[in-house]
């Protein structure tokens, strides 16, 4: 038996940057979570991940996340999301400067 689709964003890594992006309504790559479109039928998220991964000269690894809604956008159901909302954990830049 299937596991039951649940709200999902997709997102990658940008190619260049290598920071974590999100995939928003209009088809493109933004920085932020909040600002990603959110999924909640698996033939829809499926399609769109295909049309994702066509952008492969802009991101890379691109999959979809599992993510539950809240009154201030979708929120990682897994920890390795959340830590990827934080961006790279070498050192202080980017997103963690703000966390």
């Amino acid at each position: 038996m299937s596991k039951a689709f649940t709200s999902s964003v997709i997102t990658g890594n940008e190619l260049l940057s290598g920071e974590a992006v999100w995939r928003d309504p209009g088809g493109n790559w933004v920085p932020e979570l909040r600002q990603a479109q959110v999924f909640v039928d698996q033939g829809a998220a499926n399609a769109a991940l295909a049309a994702a991964n066509d952008d492969a000269a802009r991101v890379v690894g691109a999959y979809l996340a599992a993510v539950e809604l809240t009154a201030s956008g979708p929120r990682p159901v897994h920890f390795r999301e959340t830590f990827r909302t934080r961006g790279p954990s070498n050192y202080r830049h980017g997103k963690q400067e703000h966390v």
